[in-house]
This record gives structure tokens, sequence and C-alpha cells, in this order.
């Protein structure tokens, strides 16, 4: 189970997104992917309240914490490897969060169009 090549949306090495918690399907803290990866857990997302509550509402809660499972649960501000489908799903709703391109793995581009999530970008230097 290999990760992908490491390159983000903009064709650059993938950063990190986070390490507390750490995230990413490897939790390496970053989003790299394989093709066991079937969420495609590829966009850096930062968290917000409006999102983690529509999250919820769509049965993956990610706010409650999971202790056994080592999961502090996430709070707004939290950088987290979304699935790329769900960060879809929130954008079309209104509520996607802000997204962290330079931490977003290449393969987010196979279900998310670029224009969508450079729409959502933080701002520079705010990573």
């Amino acid at each position: 189970m290999d990760p992908e090549e490491s390159i983000n949306v903009l064709n650059g090495p993938l950063a990190i997104c986070g390490t507390d918690p750490v995230t990413g399907f490897f939790r390496d803290g970053a989003c790299n992917t394989c093709a066991a990866d079937q969420g495609s857990h590829t966009v850096c997302a930062i968290m917000t309240a409006e999102f983690l509550a529509y999250s919820k509402y769509v049965g993956n809660d990610l706010s409650t914490p999971r202790p056994e499972y080592g999961f502090a649960g996430l709070v707004p501000g939290d950088p987290w490897c979304l699935c790329a489908g769900r960060f879809l799903q929130a954008a079309d709703e209104g509520c996607g969060p802000k997204v962290n391109l330079d931490a977003t793995h290449k393969r987010a581009l196979d279900i998310v169009p670029l224009q969508i999530l450079q729409a959502h970008q933080i701002d520079p230097g705010q990573t």
C-alpha cells in the first residue's frame, strides 16, 4: 500500500496538511492517497463550525470525540484530509470549508474541479 506521488493540485510538492490532530489516509499529516483509499481523503480542509455541523447531519460526525479510536474530535480551525466527494457535496450545499491548495493532493481533481477548490482556498500565508 504505497502512496501515490506527493503532488498537489497546483503541480507542486504536497505540503503537510495537519499534525495536531494527525490527519491523512496514512496518518502521516499529509493528504496522500493510494488505490486502497476508496474515500479519496485528498482535500486539505480547514474545519468550520458550519461544515462540522453539516458533516454530522449527513452522517459523518467529525466533531464528537471517539477515544476508542484515539480520535479527540475536530474543532473549527483544525486542518483535516477530507474525502473529495464530501467536500464537493458540502461546497454544492454552500457550506464547503476553506482549502489549503498546497496540501491538497492532485487526485482530488478526479472528483472536484480546480475552480471549486480555488473558490474555497485559504488566504495566502494563512497555512
